[in-house]
């Protein structure tokens, strides 16, 4: 049988339900049939431009539905997806993608002034514009625009291994410097598919898309989703500064699934904006990546009483989580933190002295995941 990659989630789904909606943000709609198809053209172009299993392609890309195409069309071409933050600072950008080598980067024409600013400083790859526009700023000029590729061709058979790369994610580490994870097929499906069993995800489900594309958060929103058949809700990154915004966009789409960094979840409950027995149709409120202050949890909790509520934990090294604390109820004694809980399906968690040797219970020391070691007091 061959081994499931990332992009086949997608493709079945196509299969099964064409006319289902995949993705879903403002007014726009993409069923699953209207996702395969232009990934598939798009990975076709990329293959007869030259791009081979392995080579990097940057998306210069905000969260839209075209970005989750150009993800597709990377990694049907048997290519590595690098997402850029276009808010980066110009100098942190241009080092992740003098590290990343991208063989060529899939921008937007808002990106334009952008990449004039990296070409003043670094020779580019070739720029394609993933939107019908085509790139056009003063010196950075796309060479194929999304009508070059929304025409009909053959999706490539290009078929790798779970264990190469999928993404290629940027974070800053403990230094401030660009450090970049490589994430494997193998890597997100295995968590998918612990995800997609444990909280029971179904193609009736309608989930939420908040963390930016760079974050790794975002890997599971979108894998989980296309692996049940479901909708995946991108939430616009403007909303992130309104929390009346944030839950309307939660209790007008009437989200199932909400995932998010606790930040949003605190700034939400800040201000008020999630009413008594809100949102009737959400199901699971899940959290990653901070502390979520038990206050706060206490908040949500008492205002959801319908709602389940999970603390996943993990780095972005080991693949979006590694352990996960379902709370069976509104906790007592609020002083004390949210625990992390126990290891997700195929993983370990090791407490380590500076020896590197376990400690006995109850004494402190650094937390191991997978063999990626973490300071304490998370």
């Amino acid at each position: 049988m061959t081994a499931v990659l990332l992009h086949d989630y997608a493709s079945r789904a196509a299969e099964s339900r064409p006319d289902a909606t995949a993705l879903a943000m403002d007014d726009e709609r993409m069923t699953y049939a209207e996702l395969d198809r232009l990934s598939g053209r798009l990975a076709a172009q990329l293959v007869d431009a030259g791009c081979r299993p392995g080579d990097r392609v940057g998306l210069l890309v905000p969260k839209r539905p075209s970005a989750i195409v150009a993800i597709h069309g990377v990694l049907r071409a048997g290519g590595v997806y690098v997402p850029l933050d276009a808010e980066s600072p110009p100098q942190r950008l241009g080092r992740i993608v003098t590290s990343a080598e991208p063989r060529l980067l899939l921008a937007v024409p808002e990106a334009a002034e952008r990449l004039d600013a990296l070409a003043d400083t670094m020779a580019l790859p070739p720029v394609w514009s993933v939107e019908t526009d085509a790139i056009a700023g003063a010196r950075v000029r796309s060479e194929r625009t999304r009508a070059d590729w929304d025409v009909d061709a053959p999706p490539p058979d290009v078929r790798i291994a779970p264990h190469e790369a999928a993404h290629l994610l940027f974070t800053s580490g403990s230094t401030g410097e660009p450090k970049g994870v490589v994430i494997t097929h193998g890597m997100v499906t295995a968590f998918v598919d612990w995800a997609v069993g444990y909280f029971g995800t179904r193609a009736s489900d309608r989930i939420s898309g908040h963390p930016p594309l760079h974050f790794d958060l975002s890997t599971f929103d979108i894998y989980a989703t296309f692996k049940a058949g479901a909708e995946l809700h991108l939430v616009p990154p403007t909303l992130s500064v309104d929390p009346s915004a944030l839950a309307a966009l939660i209790r007008d789409r009437e989200l199932t699934q909400w995932f998010s960094v606790p930040s949003a979840l605190t700034y939400m409950a800040k201000f008020d904006a999630v009413g008594q027995d809100d949102f009737p149709a959400l199901e699971r409120l899940l959290w990653c990546g901070e502390v979520l202050p038990t206050p706060v949890l206490a908040k949500w909790m008492r205002k959801l009483p319908h709602v389940t509520f999970t603390n996943l934990y993990g780095p972005t090294e080991a693949t979006i989580a590694s352990s996960y604390h379902t709370v069976p109820e509104v906790p007592r004694d609020e002083t004390e933190p949210v625990p992390i809980g126990v290891p997700c399906a195929g993983e370990e968690l090791l407490v380590l002295d500076e020896q590197l040797q376990p400690t006995p219970d109850g004494e402190i020391g650094d937390l191991y995941i997978a063999g990626v070691g973490l300071s304490p007091g998370y």
